[in-house]
């Protein structure tokens, strides 16, 4: 059995993690530094080589900060699946702040709580209940 694990490369993994976290709940699990990784002693030390953090349901994250520049696509969306329309809709305004929403949360025809956004990181996101 596999399990997905996305991974998110970030200009700066910490703000993003934590900016995660206030909007989907849950925590930053580990934060792994070049230096504490590899003894790093250059300008690289202090970004995040690797990072985990949770969301509920005992779904993971994982982060890293972006060595070369970050180039942003539209080709990914991570999708986020809650138990009820209120929590959806809580995390969904968080989310969308400082970002654009594509497709307002609400109920589709198709019979699910359905909305879709690109946070201020340009990540897009697809939240449903």
């Amino acid at each position: 059995m596999a399990k997905l694990k996305p991974y998110i490369l970030s200009e700066d993994a910490r703000a993003q993690a934590e900016f995660y976290t206030q909007a989907l709940g849950g925590r930053i699990e580990s934060v792994t530094t070049h230096e504490q990784a590899m003894g790093a002693q250059n300008e690289f030390k202090d970004k995040v080589m690797h990072m985990c953090f949770s969301i509920p349901g005992e779904n993971y994250i994982f982060m890293a900060d972006a060595i070369e520049p970050v180039t942003r696509g539209g080709d990914i969306a991570l999708s986020v699946e809650f138990g009820t329309q209120e929590e959806a809709a809580a995390s969904f305004d968080k989310l969308s702040e400082g970002g654009k929403v594509k497709h307002p949360l609400e109920m589709q025809p198709f019979g699910i709580f359905y909305g879709e956004l690109v946070d201020k990181y340009q990540v897009t996101w697809m939240i449903t209940a």
